[in-house]
């Protein structure tokens, strides 16, 4: 059977019925999934990411199961509702999985417009450490405060515990699924790029320093602690409006665009 791969659609085309908002949107998530490729966040076939559709219905995209993360164009991401249905046509099916657990998060709110979730090494150390992430580094300072934990039960095959995970995240943007590894989400692609970047490097710091030892890994005092997070959530938000630039969250998105384009090209087709 031919894949979608094989037949790609022109660039300045798409399937039909594709409304403008939703093209843009498929190719921001193309791009996502590409970028994970580049950086090594993918896990083969079995993680994902998604992004809500644009308009009144409560659809989201993620990625058809059969497709590597490096492969994924913006017309042959599925659409689905959040009861799993998938809306119009496609070759593939989805994770179920994965269709479990970002409903949960679709379903409840509203700023998750962007949902990633990755299963890394470095990751998955991290979330099986009883201490979690710990205060060592500058990115697991800014990510700790906003950080939940959801308690590992198997793999995500059943729907109930779609309640306990949205519990467990909150109003929280970071998730770490113990025994399984990381979610970041985000209003903006640029956003959720940022935050689950962010949330995987801390994890690896994590890694690599706890490879000496426990003991000797140095904690970072509370004062400075409390210091780095106040510096990091109000100055650099502050310097950029005063200087008229575009906000971190276009900058970094920005980035990645350029950066996909040029390492993997094709992902809006």
């Amino acid at each position: 059977m031919a894949t979608v791969l094989e037949r790609p659609v022109a660039r300045d085309a798409r399937p039909h019925g594709i409304s403008d908002a939703e093209w843009k949107t498929r190719v921001d998530l193309a791009a996502f999934y590409r970028m994970a490729a580049i950086h090594d966040y993918d896990d083969f076939l079995y993680t994902h990411i998604t992004a809500r559709v644009p308009g009144p219905d409560q659809h989201f995209l993620i990625n058809p199961f059969g497709l590597t993360f490096d492969e994924i164009t913006a017309s042959s991401l599925v659409k689905v509702d959040l009861d799993g249905n998938i809306i119009g046509d496609s070759e593939y099916g989805i994770n179920y999985a994965g269709y479990v657990i970002h409903s949960a998060i679709h379903a409840v709110r509203d700023d998750a417009h962007w949902i990633a979730h990755f299963h890394t090494r470095d990751g998955m150390g991290a979330s099986a450490h009883a201490d979690g992430l710990l205060p060592i580094s500058q990115r697991a300072l800014y990510i700790i405060p906003r950080l939940g934990y959801h308690d590992y039960e198997g793999v995500a095959l059943n729907l109930d515990e779609r309640e306990r995970l949205q519990a467990d995240l909150g109003d929280k943007q970071f998730l770490l699924l113990r025994n399984h590894g990381t979610l970041a989400l985000g209003k903006t692609p640029g956003s959720a790029w940022a935050a689950i970047y962010s949330l995987e490097e801390a994890c690896s710091v994590q890694v690599a320093a706890l490879a000496g030892g426990r003991a000797n890994v140095l904690i970072a005092p509370e004062e400075a602690q409390q210091e780095a997070i106040r510096q990091m959530t109000t100055r650099p938000a502050a310097a950029i409006a005063a200087q008229g630039a575009k906000s971190h969250d276009q900058l970094a998105w920005e980035a990645v665009l350029r950066t996909v384009q040029r390492k993997l090209p094709g992902f809006d087709t």
